[in-house]
Parts: C-alpha cells; sequence; structure tokens
C-alpha cells in the first residue's frame, strides 16, 4: 500500500487551480491511472481511456471516495481509495480493452463536452496531458478533500496540584467527512504564544492528565480534534491554571452535606477527607464550644479525619464545625448531625361521635416528638367480646379520624400510636370510655284506618219452609238470621212460647237456627213462629206443619168403638 508521497510514485504537477495530477507506478502492461484531485468541489465527469495508443472506449461516472473499479475478461485491476489518502492495486489487467465501472454513479457528462462542463461548473481548466506523462493512459478523476472536525465541547481542569493538571471535555458535534483520529493536548505560559504539544500521540479519551509541571506557573491549554481532514479549532480555558497545591481544602462526602440523622443508641463514624500541604491543623468544636472528650473522639490524619461517638445520645445533636489551617490559610466546613429516637404517644384521645357503624375519634399531637418530624399515627380497634387489637388506620396524618364497618352489638375501645422515622411511640393514647355500636330501634306504627260499625237489626236471610212430615219421624225446621249484637231466638207454636220442653230441641250456630221437633204426632202440626230480638229490633218468621201418616186410620178406628161405648155409658 503506497501513500500519495511515496517517491515511486511520479511528482505532481501543481498549478491547475487545486488540481494535481499523480502517475501509477506499475509496468507499461499494465493500467496506468492518473488522479485529478481538487480540494473545493466534487466534479463528476465521463472520458475515454487510452492504453499503449489503442483507443479504448470507456467512461467513468464516480467519486473516488468509494474507490473504482476496473474489470476486463480475464483478470481484474482494482485501486480503492481509504480514509487516509492510499491508493492500493487489487489485481493486474493485461493489455486487453478494459471496462472502467464506477461503483457508485452520479451523473454523465460527454468527453467531448469535459472541458466545458468543469468550466461551467466553475472548476480551472485542466489539461487533458501532463508533461512528463508519455501516452500513458490517463483517467481525470475529480476528488473532494475530508473536513476537519469541529472544536470540542466543555473544556474543563478536574484536578490540579504542585506538579501536574487533570482536563475534561467532550466530544465535537461534527467529526467531519471521517473519523476522529484523536485529540491534541498544548500549552504555554500565561503571556506567551509558544504553544507546546502535551501528548506525543492522539489520545482517544476525553480525559487527560498533564505531569512533571513546575509548581507557580500559569499556564494556558488547550484542546484539538484530529481527523483526516486536519486539525478543528480549538478549545482554550477561559483562565489560566495556577500549578499549585490547593490548601486547606475539605471535601465533605455527599451524604453530610446535609443533615446527618442517626437513632439514639448507634453509632456515629464519620470520615472527612481534606488536602493541605504542609500538613494542616485540625480542629473540631460544637456551637462554638470544645468538644467532650468523654462524649466525642477524634482522629486527625494526613488526608483527613475520623468523628467518632460510640453511642449516641440526644444531646449529641448539634451543628459541628471543621477547622482546616495552614498558617495564615484556614478553610471551615459545618456538619448538622441529629440524634433522633422514639416519639412520646399522643394526648387527649376521645370520642366525639358514634352513629351507625362509625366512630369519630380526635386527639393532639405528643409533646415530644422524638427530634425529627412525625409521619403520622397508627390507630387501633380492639372489641370487648375478644380484647384483641386490630390496626385499623396507619400512618393517618391527622389528628383525627372515622373508624367506619364496625359490628353492631359491639362495644369498641380505642389507641393511637405516633410514628416517625425511628418507629412507633413506646406507649399509646387509650380511649377511656367503650364506643357501644346499638342496633336501631324498630317501633311498631300501625296503620291508620277508620272503623266500620257493623251493628244492625235482626234480619231473615232464610225464611222458615212448610213442612209436612210422618208421624212418629223426627223433623227439623230451618233458618238464616242476620243482625249484631248477637240476637236472642225465640220460638212459638200458635204463638205459644215453647219453653224447656223436652220435645223441642232449638240450637242456633253461626245465624242458622234449627228447632228439632222429637217424634212428632198429630198433635204437634200447627203453625211455628221463629222470632229474633236484639237491641236494635226484632224480626220473626213462620212456618205450617202438617203431621200425616197411620195415625189418621187408628183414630178413626178408635172413635168408631169408643163413641158407641160413651153412648152406653151415658
Amino acid at each position: 500500500m503506497l501513500p500519495l508521497g511515496d517517491p515511486r510514485w511520479s511528482p505532481r504537477v501543481p498549478g491547475f487551480g487545486g488540481w494535481h495530477f499523480v502517475r501509477s507506478p506499475w509496468g507499461a502492461q499494465e493500467l496506468s491511472v492518473l488522479l485529478l484531485l481538487h480540494r473545493r468541489r466534487r466534479i463528476f465527469c465521463r472520458c475515454a481511456v487510452k492504453n499503449s495508443g489503442r483507443q479504448l472506449s470507456s467512461s467513468i461516472t464516480a467519486t473516488v471516495a468509494c474507490g473504482i473499479s476496473v474489470e476486463g475478461p480475464s483478470s481484474v485491476a482494482r485501486w480503492e481509495w481509504n480514509r487516509k489518502l492510499l491508493l492500493r492495486p487489487m489485481g493486474s489487467a493485461q493489455n486487453v480493452a478494459p471496462r472502467i465501472q464506477p461503483r457508485a454513479p452520479k451523473a454523465e457528462f460527454r468527453g467531448r463536452h469535459f472541458r466545458d462542463t468543469l468550466h461551467a461548473l466553475g472548476v480551472p481548466k485542466a489539461p487533458t496531458e501532463s508533461p512528463g506523462l508519455g501516452n500513458c493512459p490517463v483517467l481525470l478523476i475529480p476528488f473532494e478533500a475530508a473536513e476537519p472536525p469541529s472544536c470540542p465541547l466543555h473544556l474543563a481542569v478536574e484536578d490540579v496540584n504542585d506538579n501536574s493538571v487533570s482536563l475534561t471535555w467532550k466530544a465535537p458535534e461534527q467529526e467531519g467527512s471521517t473519523d476522529l483520529d484523536g485529540y491534541l493536548v498544548e500549552c504555554c505560559k500565561d503571556g506567551t504564544a509558544d504553544w507546546v504539544a502535551a501528548n506525543k500521540e492522539l489520545v482517544l479519551s476525553t480525559r487527560y492528565t498533564i505531569r512533571n509541571l513546575t509548581s507557580g506557573d500559569r499556564l494556558q491549554i488547550r484542546v484539538k480534534a484530529v481527523n483526516a481532514g486536519g486539525m478543528s479549532v480549538p478549545a482554550v480555558l477561559e483562565q489560566p491554571v495556577v500549578i499549585r497545591e490547593i490548601l486547606g481544602m475539605i471535601r465533605v462526602p455527599r451524604h453530610l452535606r446535609q443533615t446527618y440523622i442517626q437513632p439514639a443508641g448507634e453509632v456515629v463514624n464519620l470520615l472527612i477527607p481534606f488536602q493541605g500541604k504542609p500538613r494542616p491543623q485540625v480542629s473540631w468544636s460544637k456551637d462554638g464550644q470544645p468538644l467532650d472528650p468523654k462524649r466525642v473522639t477524634v482522629r486527625n490524619g494526613d488526608r483527613d479525619t475520623i468523628f467518632f461517638i460510640r453511642k449516641a445520645e440526644r444531646s449529641d445533636s448539634g451543628q459541628y464545625q471543621l477547622s482546616v489551617k495552614i498558617d495564615r490559610l484556614e478553610d471551615k466546613a459545618t456538619i448538622d448531625i441529629r440524634v433522633i429516637e422514639q416519639p412520646g404517644p399522643p394526648e387527649n384521645l376521645k370520642l366525639v361521635d358514634v352513629w351507625g357503624f362509625n366512630v369519630a375519634l380526635e386527639w393532639s399531637p405528643p409533646k415530644d416528638n422524638g427530634n425529627t418530624a412525625l409521619k403520622g399515627y397508627m390507630v387501633q380497634k380492639s372489641d370487648r367480646k375478644s380484647g384483641q387489637w386490630f390496626t385499623v388506620l396507619e400512618r393517618c396524618p391527622r389528628p383525627s379520624c372515622t373508624v367506619s364497618d364496625l359490628i353492631i352489638g359491639n362495644s369498641y375501645s380505642f389507641r393511637v400510636f405516633s410514628e416517625n422515622a425511628c418507629g412507633y411511640s413506646a406507649t399509646a393514647a387509650v380511649t377511656t370510655e367503650l364506643a357501644h355500636i346499638r342496633k336501631p330501634e324498630i317501633a311498631y306504627k300501625p296503620e291508620k284506618y277508620s272503623g266500620r260499625d257493623f251493628s244492625e237489626p235482626p234480619k231473615f236471610t232464610q225464611p222458615l219452609a212448610d213442612r209436612s212430615t210422618t208421624r212418629g219421624y223426627n223433623t227439623q225446621l230451618f233458618c238464616c238470621v242476620r243482625a249484631f249484637p248477637k240476637p236472642k231466638i225465640i220460638w212459638l207454636k200458635n204463638q205459644t212460647e215453647i219453653r224447656e220442653d223436652p220435645k223441642y230441641i232449638a240450637v242456633i250456630n253461626e245465624g242458622v237456627c234449627s228447632l228439632e221437633i222429637r217424634k212428632p204426632s198429630p198433635f204437634d202440626g200447627g203453625v211455628y213462629t221463629c222470632k229474633a230480638v236484639n237491641p236494635l229490633g226484632e224480626a220473626s218468621v213462620d212456618c205450617r206443619l202438617d203431621v200425616k201418616g197411620k195415625a189418621g186410620g187408628l183414630v178413626a178406628l178408635v172413635a168408631l168403638f169408643l163413641v158407641p161405648a160413651l153412648g152406653l155409658l151415658l
């Protein structure tokens, strides 16, 4: 692989407005290629190729950035143009008619209009033959040079001491037409323009440390991005860097930059680094007063200090001042330590109201919050039957709540715990009285309606019917009467009241009146009357009863024999 500057290539011929000619180093039996490079713009062209005096009809329409393929019937010669402007032969071409084929055709121009086309595009005219090239085939290939990258971003100093400085930056927004080869770091003393490269080779990292510097120097530093197209505009630090040790600088850890919270009884062990040369004097104080050696242990080293409390108490809370001093220079840092513990119980817990299945509770915050903010309250209930406690609310934010879904007929007591970052309070506030969930009272209220007066005088709905019966057979007389209040029933025979006579049985049932005549005889015939009487009036019905049968012949016989006998007696 031969770079363009290799002496085996024919010398370049300048002087054509940025066009350059390069001759192939291979023999006459191989295809000689002339590269025409222009740095300003890209040209697409079509031209004829000559080889050993023979006119070969061929054309090319391509850019050299992707490479050129030259193909023949039996063999292939190929040159590729890489990003570092190197030309590499891929094969040999015999003395045959080659066909030049581009990889990415873009446009075509006629051969005889080639010069006019270049002139129309604003490119200076180039000769078709170059001095010293002879009759070798000439191929004009326009080429566009690579673009340099943009400036690196956010150049800053990461660290500095008495003999080195560490830098950081970010990659440029635009890397150019090719990839980045690396970064070049340069520095010079403030007030001069003698820039010296700090790195002998390009670095790909966006972090670099310049070493072996002289303490006390003031340096200007800049960084350039480099690719095949050249160097970018440098990124320069706004202020010169002073090469010296940072005196008395305290580096407070991130978790100590805000209030450091630790539960009571736990160990407090803080490690705080610092820088200083020579070794600084380190001192601690609390609220402007010296530390109590019985409570706090401090160990100071060359680069750090350790603050230690074996068993923290609430009295250890406060602001601690750390001072690092070297001669007249002093740096201070304040660390806020807070020791927390469990809060006290809520106060004044009481039942506000009980209705339905619900109970309303209210209380006051605890007097002691444990030296930290409360997270909320936990509410529990216990029914009188089981005596077990169940949590109904957790982290209630307000000092009041409503407990629902209680069981009818049970009696409940309630207690409330307060909660902070250290946990729940050791004791709870308990209600002094029970909440009785009573059954709702149900009162029966009958419907109001106007009473109806059923009083009425007697009225026979079914009268007595005339009957005929046979002598010696029991017979009954029936009728129906309606009256309220219940009427008195009186039976009469031939207008004579029938009193207690065993021959007659009178019965009344549900308004049905009956009179049974036991074994009637002809003397029992006649008119029977049923009479009903109540305070509102009276009513009566009657019927005729006829008694017939064998009793009629016997009477005639008796009369036949008894009448003459009576006459003789007389």
